[in-house]
């Protein structure tokens, strides 16, 4: 029986054998790995990645396709976990973790910021996106696609744009470029921010606001001198900060 893609689940399925190689060859697999994949749908990588590897996580919120899965992996090699992504326990896998997906591209945001929480247990990510995320994924400071993604995001990876995807690789095509993203957890010795959720909060009001100057998008958390003590100009917008920059503003904060 034919899948129908569901749009309320953003099914575009990886058909393209040239590119599902790429993807497979960018990970550079041992037989040990614990991987899990994050929307498995027809198996175009799931397949490869079965093949190379003892064992395979997989995450798949389509009961149809979850279902498959299981009747086709029987031998317990594949363990299909039937559930949403955006509140999967990625801590109770096999850590180190390797995680991997073509990502739905109307949750790529949020699920990004929920695997986020489990960094400190993963080895890696590669995530197939829509190409304008993955570019403010990467994005550097005075840039039009720097945000609060890029800063949050950054903070807690070091990240690398591998390559692009053309719609015609996808059935059916979406209406967007993709590209494939590579993130490596930063050392806990990098991350210092006292508190990341004062972080995420100062980081979050600044672009809310990034028209304004820091001296009034902030004005809530600092005046102008104390944004000239931490080496900050208040004159500057939120896009010319960098990630320590934002680092040092919040830590500021706490004093």
């Amino acid at each position: 029986m034919t899948h129908v893609p569901r749009k309320r689940f953003g099914q575009h399925f990886l058909a393209d054998p040239s590119y599902v190689a790429r993807i497979v060859g960018a990970l550079g697999l041992s037989r040990g790995d614990h991987v899990v994949e994050i929307g498995p749908g027809l198996a175009a990588l799931t397949r490869p990645l079965s093949e190379r590897l003892d064992h395979l996580h997989v995450v798949e919120i389509d009961r149809d396709l979850a279902a498959k899965l299981e009747a086709d992996y029987v031998d317990g090699r594949v363990v299909v976990h039937r559930a949403d992504a955006l509140e999967f326990d990625f801590g109770a896998l096999p850590a180190p973790l390797r995680v991997v997906g073509n990502l739905p591209y109307n949750i790529s945001t949020p699920l990004l910021f929920h695997l986020a929480q489990f960094a400190a247990r993963c080895r890696d990510m590669h995530f197939m996106l829509q190409k304008e995320v993955v570019d403010r994924m990467v994005a550097a400071p005075s840039t039009p696609e720097y945000g609060r993604l890029s800063v949050m995001l950054q903070y807690r990876f070091a990240m690398e744009k591998l390559f692009d995807v053309p719609p015609g690789a996808f059935r059916p095509p979406p209406k967007v470029q993709s590209a494939v993203v590579r993130m490596i957890p930063r050392p806990a010795s990098e991350l210092i921010a006292a508190d990341e959720a004062l972080l995420g909060r100062i980081v979050t009001a600044a672009f809310t606001k990034r028209r304004k100057t820091l001296r009034n998008a902030l004005a809530d958390y600092f005046d102008a001198a104390a944004m000239e003590r931490a080496g900050i100009d208040p004159g500057a917008r939120p896009e010319n900060l960098s990630p320590d920059d934002y680092v040092r503003l919040a830590n500021l904060a706490r004093e």
